[in-house]
């Protein structure tokens, strides 16, 4: 199943580039999502959904296949598996930023998305509802809390974006800095955040969801009543 989505953030494409591929810094905003570890280039945590009163949560991880600083372009490879084994599901996002025109940046996401287990039944109309309001809310979080005016995430970002703009001033230091990377980098990285609050996908999704619930819903009864008059009579 393939979704695409696209939205603008209001800064330019640079510093937008350093704050979407800083796995750690957007995680807060990615609705249903907890970061809870690093090692390396591996993102691990958790994803929460929830249909009315079930609850599942997904646990997997996230690796970058490929970072095109130059196209800014990102490949993002994740994986994960419902906890209580019902399913599972693995994604393959390409990420695209263009400018459009000064401090204005147009994100491009494309998603081949697989799923096993009760969030497939859902079907691609609804999935693609509910990519598209969750996206909506991961950009006025992005635009409030990393991206705004004046925050410490937004100067970071620009700091950022001039250095790597920047040559070094001294290449032997910045050589020796590049060969110590890879010890610093060793070992997992345990990552304080709060525990995400689970996606309500009857929420997110509606009317057009709760619909093809509500047939399911009436069996279930039905089922539950039969089972009780039967029990009643023996």
């Amino acid at each position: 199943m393939e979704l695409v989505n696209d939205f603008t953030v209001n800064v330019p494409v640079e510093q937008a580039w350093v704050v979407l591929t800083d796995v750690e810094r957007i995680a807060p905003c990615l609705p249903g999502a907890q970061l809870q570890e690093v090692e390396g280039d591996v993102y691990r945590g958790v994803v929460k959904i929830k249909v009315g009163p079930i609850l599942a949560q997904f646990k997997g991880q996230a690796t970058f296949v490929e970072r095109d600083d130059s196209n800014h372009k990102a490949v993002l490879k994740a994986e994960g598996r419902d906890t209580a084994g019902k399913g599972n599901a693995s994604a393959m996002i390409t990420a695209k930023l263009d400018s459009q025109g000064e401090g204005v940046t147009k994100v491009t996401v494309s998603t081949d998305l697989t799923i096993t287990g009760k969030v497939a039944q859902f079907g691609r109309g609804a999935l693609a509802d509910v990519s598209t309001k969750l996206l909506g809310q991961f950009v006025d979080c992005l635009e409030t809390t990393v991206l705004g005016p004046g925050s410490d995430t937004a100067q970071a970002a620009a700091s950022a974006g001039d250095a790597v703009a920047a040559p070094p001033a001294d290449t032997s230091s910045a050589s020796s800095t590049a060969n110590a990377a890879p010890a610093a980098d060793a070992g997992v990285r345990r990552v304080a955040q709060p525990e995400a609050q689970p996606i309500d996908l009857l929420d997110a999704a509606g009317a057009p969801l709760a619909k093809r619930l509500i047939p399911a819903g009436i069996i279930l009864v039905i089922l539950f009543l039969l089972l009780r008059r039967h029990r009643r009579s023996d």
